[in-house]
């Protein structure tokens, strides 16, 4: 199936992401999530956020596909905060292939995960996403996300060389 296909909706099936999609949702997240995508991206996409993931809440760990072509995933979990009654859902990563990302792809994706979450109990979802990520949070306002923060994140980076002030006498 070339990348650039645009897929009818009843040709996408949303199903709970197996060992052996590990390493396509790996290469497809490397495709999306990159420093040009988020140059200030706090979490890092690598194999241990979805093996994390996978291995703690893999009935929150989706995939799309159409036929043997897998198009997307979304990874979430839930959370539980001390001294709170309220259970929280966390959509940690979503993403679809580039080409794909107007093909209700993500849509799917995001209406199962939030099915998924609500049958576990969770009263609200969160999820987070850079500032800059216009097209992402027109996307996840769409889906009915408010309520938007902006939060500031620092680096520090430890292998640059600090230069020492010379004492004055």
């Amino acid at each position: 199936m070339p990348d650039d296909d645009v897929l009818p909706e009843e040709k996408i099936r949303i199903r709970e992401m197996t060992i052996d999609d590990l390493s396509e949702v790996f290469h497809i997240g490397e495709e999306i999530f990159t420093a040009e995508y988020s140059p200030s991206l706090y979490r890092t996409w690598d194999e241990y956020e979805i093996t994390t993931l996978f291995n703690s809440d893999s009935e929150l760990c989706l995939v799309a596909e159409s036929g043997d072509a897998l198009l997307g995933f979304a990874l979430g979990t839930t959370v539980h905060k001390h001294h709170s009654p309220w259970k929280y859902g966390y959509l940690v990563w979503l993403g679809v292939r580039k080409t794909l990302q107007k093909s209700k792809v993500g849509v799917k994706l995001f209406r199962e995960i939030r099915r998924r979450m609500k049958e576990q109990g969770v009263r609200i979802i969160i999820i987070d996403t850079d500032a800059e990520n216009e097209a992402g949070i027109r996307f996840f306002q769409k889906q009915g996300f408010g309520n938007i923060q902006k939060h500031v994140y620092m680096t520090l980076n430890l292998t640059r060389k600090t230069r020492k002030t010379e004492k004055k006498p």
